[in-house]
């Protein structure tokens, strides 16, 4: 049984029994959101920018418990979990405007997961074939800085997932100047919206692609 559980922004823990992964960590207090209340054995920073990195230390169990992989490319295993680090871009310049984007992939407990950060163009079908086969996608949909709701829905029908979690979109209290998960979810066939911030899945319990997932947001 893996446990999901979202932060806010793009941060989300991802953990079960003595493992526990956190995808780019924010502070809480610069981005107008509650801190991430979780001790990652792995965190993962998609790219160097305040939002997606200042709550390093506040998950970290110190630096000889947690490692940390900032704009990883390539692929090793940590702690007995495969990370796969892909080269993409924050915009659709090939970052001239806001520079490169790391895509990770992980799997745990036979679960593949994949986190696209700050995504800021539609992929291209050779880095879809390089992510490979993905159960469960984490993907930005607000706009401004990353891909909109209809890149994010681009990038969705391309990878087909079997669950698809919207991330970095506007929610209360959050001070970014981006869109809410409303057009994302707009006209999609398989939404579910839960009552709460988190939700555990077996292998075997993964859908048919794809639902969505829209998590409530957290509260301090």
């Amino acid at each position: 049984m893996v446990l999901i559980r979202w932060y806010g922004h793009s941060c989300f823990e991802i953990s079960r029994p003595e493992m526990c992964i956190v995808t780019d960590p924010h502070d809480g207090a610069s981005v107008g959101l509650p801190a991430p209340a979780t001790m990652a054995d792995i965190v993962l920073e998609s790219h160097g920018h305040h939002d997606h990195l200042t709550g390093e230390q506040l998950v970290s169990k110190g630096w000889a418990k947690t490692k940390v992989l900032r704009s990883f490319r390539g692929e090793k295993k940590i702690k007995g979990i495969a990370i796969k680090g892909i080269r993409t871009f924050h915009d659709e310049f090939y970052g001239a405007k806001r520079g490169e984007n790391t895509v990770y992939t992980f799997t745990v407990d036979g679960i593949t997961f994949c986190h696209l950060g700050d995504l800021g163009h539609v992929l291209t079908d050779e880095q879809a074939v390089e992510m490979g086969s993905v159960n469960i996608l984490f993907v930005p949909v607000g706009g401004t800085y990353t891909i909109d709701s209809a890149g994010a829905s681009k990038v969705v029908e391309k990878i087909k997932p079997n669950i698809a979690i919207g991330m970095h979109y506007k929610v209360h209290g959050l001070t970014m100047p981006i869109a809410s998960v409303d057009d994302f979810i707009r006209g999609k066939k398989d939404v579910k919206v839960l009552e709460s911030s988190k939700f555990e899945i077996k292998k075997n319990q993964l859908p048919a692609p794809t639902r969505i997932i829209v998590f409530r947001p957290p509260t301090g």
